[in-house]
């Protein structure tokens, strides 16, 4: 569960995200938001050239059905355990700046396995301390991760994802540690 200060996300006096359905429950939401994802993840993706723009087309493209902000970048500062996330003043400048970097990597074209693994694994490190939305930030990068695999010529085995292993790799990258999420990269590109 994220922390935030004065949430105006939340229904007044609970933890529970404001959704278009009107849900006070956090697990009738959670049940919802899973449906809602699903359903609109099996539907084509938003085209883009795999830019900031881009990243919040596919944010709303994934959350439209549950919540109003989808595709908005949040306006509140969050925290999850010990990781604060980028202050909601920054997130434009620095969504710019990794973006920019990606497009400077040539969208990460042309590398081995492993080159592209880390340097996608480094790429999600950045995009999860920068956490740009309110909520769901974990399955919009998976999304995007996938799409830019693809471009650049290592298509994902999801088969293979193990969330919980992903879950504490993107945790140890927090904290600069990008090893075990390049490892599980590679491992679904190969």
């Amino acid at each position: 569960m994220y922390e935030a200060e004065r949430d105006p996300y939340c229904h007044s006096g609970s933890s529970v995200l404001k959704n278009k359905a009107g849900l006070t429950s956090k697990e009738a939401l959670e049940r919802f938001e899973t449906a809602m994802t699903f359903a609109r993840s099996e539907e084509p993706l938003p085209n883009g050239r795999f830019s900031a723009t881009h990243y919040r087309a596919i944010h709303f493209h994934l959350f439209q059905d549950v919540f109003p902000w989808a595709g908005k970048y949040r306006t509140v500062r969050i925290a999850k355990g010990q990781s604060v996330f980028c202050y909601p003043e920054n997130i434009a400048a620095e969504m710019t700046r990794v973006f920019a970097g990606l497009k400077q990597q040539r969208y990460l074209c042309g590398l081995g396995t492993s080159e592209f693994a880390a340097a996608a694994a480094h790429f999600l490190a950045e995009l999860n301390a920068i956490h740009p939305f309110r909520e769901g930030n974990g399955r919009t990068q998976l999304t995007f991760l996938t799409l830019l695999a693809h471009q650049a010529g290592h298509p994902l085995d999801l088969d293979k994802l193990e969330p919980d292993a992903v879950l504490q790799a993107m945790i140890a990258s927090f904290g600069g540690d990008e090893i075990d999420l390049t490892n599980i990269i590679a491992d679904l590109a190969s």
